[in-house]
């Protein structure tokens, strides 16, 4: 019902609920009370401006929910308040008296008709909707649903709604003690999760939804264990970070996902994020990249002033743009195709936007690529780096997040030596500038471009092998949503020239993973081998987030640590070092670039190059 219908019929309800509280107070004698007439006026008045301003007629009511029910509670009872003021100022200055008991009243039975209304008009819709055919005339499937809370009703009411899609609920399995044998949204909770295959079998069930946005990763892996043993296809709803717009329903739905196994426990959240980005031009480079896509996207969310999207390549603007326009077509949006190694490019860019915020996520972070080609590596991650923070020091950007990476501890690549160097870069400009400007290292993110992840997607689907370096070789995991949420969290606390590390819970075997994708692919390592190819030049047999020795403080958020220590690359020495590593790049002297970073980075060790003769 749309909201000018919905007003129309407010009004003579209004009316209604002032009569009767007169009666409630006077009886049917209330027509002869003087004040009546005017009491009545006055509501049909001053209530619907009241609720419109209030926003009760901005809202669909045809699910109407506790929330929209809060706004009905708020608005009669702010108008419950004026119409107080008034009898107090104006009323009782016209007639000797007025019973206080008839605007407790007019309170109460406003509040039960206007929200009656409302619950009506939901009720009403439910109703309404087409019925589903029967059984026999249907080819749509049967779903069990994992988890009986909101989202688990909201995804089930879906279905209902929409008998088209071919989906039909049979009911809920959650570990709630108090669910088990409840209906949830017309649907009975069956019983607990261990009970699914069970209940599988009995409700001879089709497909298993898992509608838990903020379970964990171990318990995504123990539900998808007990659909293998059932036999039966699952599906998800992404996780609480995918669903930044809290919309879930069955278009949402996806196969279950590497990165689902590995979620984490949910996340303290505040509303740092909104606090430092909300009204500000924000800039990201890199912003074509996994991180620095998401970085938009999660910005997006906590209304910037304007979002400047820069990058090299023009088809990830491209793609990126495009989908914030569609996720957030209200956005003031800009793009600069431009390489972070033009400092006259970013010069006109800088000057043109003057942003307030800017995320450096723009690099080279292949590791074997970086060590075949380690001019690049310094080319762009240094010598870009420093391009982006001066020009940022020069437009008068207050707030600097660079996105680092744990392969700048005790390097043993240039990659790693680069990105520890570009730190460096920030923290000096922090110190000499007494701004917001920090770093913030974390591990692999899962999915990401180049991830190993899409390697052994690709190669499964291959038919295999899947090729793993060592077997025990392991690596920090996060998937791309959490990191940035984690990162917009660190920069938001930092004061300046704070390096931030992000808590990546547990390492992870290489080869664990590709197990864990070999079987939600549904097959075995009878099907898909794996086979060891050996450490490669620059990596690491384990990584690690902080030197030894450095002292690791909390902060407010449980998840973001800081690194206190002296960062030994500043000031002069560390402008005669990028200059020096500017030389040695330009005149391709791979020796030089090894030589310089062992002497300024702490704990780097070149490792062999992948060719043996100078190209």
């Amino acid at each position: 019902m749309k909201n000018r219908y919905v007003l129309l019929i407010d009004v003579p309800l209004i009316a209604v609920a002032a009569s009767a509280a007169f009666t409630a107070r006077f009886d049917l004698a209330f027509y002869n009370r003087p004040e009546f007439t005017t009491y009545l006026l006055a509501a049909l008045l001053f209530k619907p401006v009241i609720f419109y301003f209030g926003g009760m007629y901005r809202r669909y009511w045809r699910y109407t929910s506790i929330p929209d029910l809060a706004v009905v509670f708020t608005a009669v009872t702010v108008s419950s308040l004026v119409m107080w003021v008034f009898v107090a100022f104006g009323l009782r200055r016209l007639f000797d008296e007025f019973s206080r008991v008839v605007i407790v009243n007019d309170w109460l039975l406003t509040l039960a008709v206007a929200g009656g209304l409302r619950i009506g008009i939901r009720v009403l819709s439910e109703s309404t909707f087409p019925r589903r055919p029967p059984r026999s005339a249907r080819a749509g499937q049967r779903i069990l649903i994992v988890g009986a809370g909101a989202a688990g009703t909201m995804v089930a009411r879906e279905m209902r709604r929409n008998p088209q899609l071919g989906m039909e609920p049979v009911g809920f399995v959650d570990d709630d003690p108090v669910k088990i044998g409840k209906r949830m949204g017309g649907l009975v909770v069956l019983g607990p999760t261990r009970t699914l295959p069970d209940v599988v079998r009995t409700s001879r069930v089709d497909n298993v939804v898992i509608a838990m946005p903020t379970a964990p990763g171990r318990t995504v892996r123990a539900i998808a264990e007990l659909c293998r043993e059932a036999l039966v296809k699952s599906q998800i709803i992404p996780g609480m970070f995918e669903l930044l717009d809290g919309r879930v329903g069955v278009n949402r739905l996806r196969n279950i996902d590497i990165a689902d196994l590995l979620r984490r426990n949910p996340m303290q959240s505040d509303s740092t994020i909104a606090e430092f980005v909300a009204g500000r031009v924000v800039l990201i480079t890199g912003a074509g990249g996994s991180i620095g896509s998401e970085l938009a996207r999660q910005i997006a969310n906590a209304s910037p002033a304007r979002v400047t999207l820069l990058g090299h390549g023009e088809n990830s603007i491209f793609d990126a743009e495009a989908q914030l326009r569609r996720d957030f077509p209200h956005l003031r949006i800009n793009t600069a195709i431009a390489d972070i190694r033009d400092q006259d490019r970013l010069a006109v860019v800088f000057e043109r936007i003057k942003p307030s915020i800017v995320f450096h996520a723009a690099a080279h972070k292949h590791v074997p690529l970086m060590e075949e080609n380690p001019e690049e590596a310094v080319s762009n991650n240094i010598l870009g780096t420093r391009n982006v923070v001066n020009q940022a020091l020069r437009s008068g950007t207050e707030r600097f997040v660079l996105i680092s990476t744990d392969k700048a501890v005790l390097p043993n690549s240039i990659m790693g030596a680069s990105k520890r160097v570009a730190e460096a870069i920030v923290q000096s400009a922090a110190r000499e500038s007494g701004r917001a400007f920090v770093a913030v290292r974390f591990g692999n993110v899962l999915g990401s471009r180049g991830s190993v992840v899409n390697t052994f997607k690709q190669q499964i689907e291959q038919g295999g092998p899947v090729t793993v370096t060592h077997q025990e070789m392991t690596r920090f995991f996060m998937t791309i949503p959490e990191a940035v949420h984690l990162v917009l969290q660190a920069s938001g606390t930092g004061k300046g020239g704070e390096l931030f590390v992000l808590d990546m819970g547990e390492p992870v075997r290489i080869v664990d993973l590709a197990k864990d994708m070999i079987k939600l692919s549904g097959l075995g390592e009878d099907d898909i081998p794996i086979i060891f190819t050996g450490i490669r030049p620059g990596e690491k047999m384990h990584e690690a987030l902080v030197d030894p020795g450095m002292e690791i403080r909390e902060t407010a958020h449980p998840e973001v640590l800081e690194v206190v220590g002296q960062e030994p690359l500043s000031g002069a020495a560390l402008d005669r070092l990028i200059d020096q590593l500017h030389d040695a790049a330009r005149q391709g002297d791979r020796v030089a670039i090894d030589a310089l970073f062992a002497e300024a980075v702490p704990g780097f060790h070149p490792a062999g190059r992948p060719w043996d003769v100078r190209v």
